[in-house]
């Protein structure tokens, strides 16, 4: 193997050449109002990165992509088969760029090799079932640890995973199909090789994928909707708070300048951060005395403490954002403890109450999912009641309200099989606050 260039794929690789992100972004003149799919949006820019490299990028999934919503990349490729095809079969060629099987295996194995060999690729896949191929990840990561040490080997392409379906949007499917634990088993390999994002919208998801296709020797884990969601970002300010990686959503919360806040809303994920968001104006419509923070994460890793992880914040920046003392109520797409487990060394980890999913599910509507898993607004404005102190037993009616609140979308979703339109449609609108 020594005797080939190929079994050392770092000496043969070469950047690819990557569409520009803002002409694949979607136009937001006002955060929360417009909705997109965020996948179905990334399809595009996917398509353009298959025709700008057309010999070393390769799309790898079970048997996924157009489910996942990227069917735009068949506009420029098929999917490649060596057997028999049929007048009836589609986006089946001799050459095409995806690789497509009903085998995770199959489809690990393929991209390690084709990394290794000095090209690129991506692996999408149902956020549940990729644990399929937990122990393969397990190896490579292992092996870009020792990689990475040995000043002969070059860098090669990361292994960038590409999840959807995810956990919050089974509304078809069901129980089966909601587990976000994958996350937690990428975060046990070691820190220099491992990342985790978490895009809110379709913007900071294309700009998220563009900074993974560029990165080398890093296993990334990217976890984005499929359904039609509120978009947050405009395209500089998606890559301005994607180049943070955190940051305070000026434009969710209702903080004075030059003051802590009494309260701070945390979010990650998509699904937890609109959550959040609606909140924050629950409580600014309810309590307008109340001063609310909202931060939004997206790279994961910036949780943790910077002497644990290169992506991690000094403490005197994560006090800035959460402080060192008021409580932090924190919507999370996965499981809860992961956030415990990133923040236990931090000054205010006392404070940190984390709401995620808690294994509740079942065939079900978006927002039963939320409630179910008490990640929606109403747990979310009752835990911001309950932790501000002497604010429960002030506003004990308002508390009752949204409890009231919380029974009745439960109540119809039972009745109806779909969400209250309140709800459903539910926009920021011209109730987001000044982010001056």
């Amino acid at each position: 193997m020594s005797a080939t260039p190929y079994a050392n794929g770092g000496r043969l690789l070469r950047d690819l050449r990557l569409p520009e992100q803002e002409a694949h972004m979607v136009p937001v003149e006002a955060p929360g109002v417009v909705r997109a799919g965020a996948m179905g949006n990334l399809g595009g820019w996917l398509r353009e990165v298959i025709r700008a490299n057309p010999t070393d990028f390769r799309l790898f999934g079970p048997d996924e992509t157009a489910s996942n919503r990227l069917q735009d990349v068949y506009d420029a490729t098929d999917k490649v088969w060596e057997e028999r095809i049929e007048d009836v079969d589609e986006h089946l060629a001799r050459a095409g760029r995806v690789m497509e099987v009903l085998s995770e295996h199959l489809c690990q194995g393929w991209l390690e090799g084709y990394l290794l060999t000095g090209r690129h690729g991506v692996f999408t896949s149902y956020e549940a079932f990729v644990h399929i191929v937990d122990s393969m990840f397990n190896q490579h990561a292992k092996w870009l640890k020792v990689h990475r040490e040995l000043p002969w080997r070059m860098p090669v392409a990361s292994l960038t995973y590409l999840l959807s379906s995810h956990v919050w949007q089974q509304d078809h499917n069901g129980f089966s199909h909601q587990d976000p634990g994958f996350i937690d088993h990428v975060v046990n390999k070691k820190a220099e090789v491992v990342r985790v994002y978490l895009p809110v919208d379709a913007n900071t998801l294309v700009s998220t994928m563009d900074h993974c296709l560029r990165s080398r020797d890093y296993v990334n884990v990217v976890v984005a909707g499929k359904a039609q969601s509120l978009q947050w970002f405009g395209p500089a300010e998606a890559r301005l708070h994607c180049a943070r990686g955190i940051g305070i959503l000026g434009f969710a919360g209702n903080e004075v300048p030059g003051q802590e806040p009494d309260v701070v809303l945390g979010c990650a994920g998509d699904v937890p951060t609109a959550e959040a968001v609606a909140a924050a104006q629950m409580l600014r419509r309810d309590l307008p005395e109340l001063k609310v923070r909202v931060v939004n994460a997206v790279d994961l890793m910036r949780l943790q403490d910077e002497r644990e992880h290169p992506h991690g914040l000094p403490d005197r920046e994560f006090d800035a954002l959460f402080t060192t003392d008021r409580p932090v109520v924190f919507a999370y797409h996965g499981y809860p403890w992961l956030i415990h487990r990133l923040t236990y060394r931090r000054t205010n980890h006392r404070n940190l109450h984390v709401r995620g999913y808690i294994e509740e599910g079942t065939t079900t509507t978006p927002f039963d999912m939320a409630m179910l898993n008490r990640i929606d607004r109403f747990h979310l404005a009752i835990d911001v009641l309950d932790r501000v102190p002497g604010l429960a037993e002030r506003r004990a009616g308002l508390r009752q309200r949204y409890q009231d609140e919380l029974a009745q979308a439960r109540a119809y979703t039972r009745e109806f099989g779909d969400d209250p339109a309140a709800i459903r449609d539910w926009t920021l609108g011209e109730d987001a606050p000044s982010s001056d």
